[in-house]
């Protein structure tokens, strides 16, 4: 086979120098700094009547964030780190990571999300000097002011025995963890590791990262909350305690939870006249085509229910493999319906935007490109650490996004930013007392990562 002319000549030695790999997610680094991050979580990791280790642990969980939010999978790739530490200083080889991680006990991890709930005060104070925290987007306009947290549970399969690790209901084996994401921002708020067969409807799970979730948002944007879940979220216990939290002082807190459509709420739908249903709307706010809404709540009995509770319904043709119930199959329509407390607005601008927390399966596919889908260790609590600085990864890209990147870098997915920014090389030049990174003046995005150094390193420290 004849050679193209591109490889004529071409060798590869390994003798080269004063380059850095991957250098783009120094940056990263300097946004755990320059947020107070990095600090917060040394402070959170300090031992009492100890003898001070050489690796600081809190930057040891920092650099282990960075790793994954560049694309790491394993505590071995800690190594790209530490070929960055012409840079980086030194940095925790893949022993000292796994010591830190065993040292990260249930105190250790109450103590590490307060300490992102202070440095997110300090990231959101920033937001809202800018401009605001971004606006969730519904139907073609936004929700102002309003904080959605979206929650979910996803399946982690695991190829080794682990822990805690068992059979799920999608037949594989694995963990069932749980999250909360703020679908303004893109952050990964609250998470809990759970084993495989944890129920999707599992209300004191869905509580507990709510609970933690709300801790997370900054006290003045608590005012006005709205919480989104699918048709697993639908339980008394969990509508009981939404409501309740609806009723502490100063806040406004909506829900939009999945309904599960039972005999009665068939009934219903059998006795509900044809003139009521409206057509839906398109993510974009335009006019759906075969599929309408209405509304139940005048045909149910809703007394056992939170007060001021509401159930919306959604009909749509099938699409080609669905799978329907027998009442489904027969009458035509594929049918979901959701509860909600919230009674301003259109039906189908409320149904709009209960289907708009489907963006929380992109949320958690970045999350699973960002250490979600793989655990490193066969014990429970290292991996519980695992989640913890995964969660931290995913604030790192949505800072980097929000504060740092503008146009389409501002909207790409993880893996794009890895693609375009973060994996890019540079070379270190040192002179005149000073160290100069210099990126390739031709990489095509080179300008906006030298304005995102630029507005990093321009974050105020915090208070």
């Amino acid at each position: 086979m004849k050679r193209t002319s591109w490889s004529t000549g071409m060798s590869v030695t390994g003798d080269g120098g004063a380059v850095i790999a991957h250098a783009g997610s120094i940056g990263l680094r300097m946004l755990a700094e320059n947020t107070g991050l990095t600090g917060a979580l040394s402070t959170a990791m300090a031992r009492r009547s100890f003898i001070p280790s050489v690796h600081d642990r809190g930057q040891v969980l920092t650099d282990v964030a960075v790793m994954l939010a560049d694309g790491g999978e394993a505590i071995s790739d800690i190594d790209v780190l530490r070929h960055q530490g012409q840079v980086l200083g030194p940095v925790a080889s893949a022993p000292t990571v796994w010591r830190a991680l065993d040292e990260v006990t249930d105190a250790r991890r109450r103590k590490i999300q307060a300490a992102r709930a202070r440095v997110r005060r300090h990231v959101w104070a920033q937001l809202t000097a800018a401009g605001g925290v971004p606006a969730s987007k519904v139907a073609g306009t936004d929700l102002g002011e309003t904080i959605v947290l979206d929650v979910d549970a996803t399946i982690v399969v695991t190829h080794s025995e682990k822990e805690l690790a068992s059979p799920t209901f999608k037949r594989t084996f694995g963990y069932h963890p749980i999250g909360v994401w703020c679908d303004n921002t893109g952050e990964f708020l609250a998470a809990a590791l759970r084993t495989g067969r944890a129920g999707s409807n599992t209300a004191v799970d869905h509580i507990q990262v709510l609970g933690e979730a709300i801790t997370q948002i900054p006290m003045p944007y608590r005012r006005n909350l709205l919480i989104r879940c699918d048709g697993a979220g639908a339980s008394h216990q969990l509508l009981d305690w939404l409501h309740a939290q609806g009723q502490v002082r100063g806040r406004t807190l909506h829900y939009s939870v999945g309904f599960t459509i039972g005999e009665k709420v068939r009934a219903a739908i059998t006795e509900l006249p044809a003139g009521l249903w409206s057509p839906a709307l398109t993510a974009e706010g335009e006019v759906r085509e075969g599929g309408d809404v209405a509304e139940l709540t005048g045909l149910l009995d809703l007394t056992s229910w939170p007060a001021g509770m509401r159930v919306i319904l959604r009909r749509e043709r099938p699409h080609p493999g669905a799978q329907l119930s027998l009442f489904e199959v027969h009458d035509g329509w594929r049918y979901q319906a959701f509860a909600t407390n919230t009674t301003s607005g259109t039906l189908q601008f409320l149904e709009a935007r209960h289907r708009a927390h489907a963006r929380v399966e992109d949320r958690i596919r970045h999350a699973k490109d960002s250490g979600l889908g793989r655990f490193p260790s066969r014990e429970f609590a290292i991996n519980q650490t695992w989640l913890a600085l995964t969660m931290i990864a995913a604030d790192l890209v949505a800072w980097l996004k929000m504060l740092a990147l503008d146009g389409d870098l501002a909207k790409a997915e993880p893996k794009a930013l890895r693609y375009r920014l973060l994996h890019v090389p540079a070379r270190l030049v040192h002179g005149a007392r000073r160290r100069r990174l210099r990126l390739p003046k031709t990489w095509p995005w080179v300008e906006h990562l030298v304005a995102a150094f630029a507005r990093i390193a321009a974050i105020p420290p915090p208070h």
